[in-house]
């Protein structure tokens, strides 16, 4: 498995780095339910979340 810098992960390094964004995700919206929803603060965390819960779509495996 690559990315477009060439580096290679393992089946199980990509496993947990795809598991371990989507559990910090997950707490990020889950923080910015916390924080109101409808306020800046918990928007922004919310946003922060799905960013981070979907990053590793980006990340090219085989």
């Amino acid at each position: 498995m690559t990315d477009t810098n060439g580096s290679t992960l393992t089946a199980r390094q990509y496993s947990l780095l795809d598991t371990t964004s989507k559990l910090v995700g997950l707490g990020l919206v889950a923080a910015g339910l916390e924080a109101g929803g409808a306020t800046p603060a918990g928007f922004a965390l919310a946003v922060a979340g799905a960013i981070c819960a979907t990053a590793t779509v980006f990340i090219s495996h085989e």
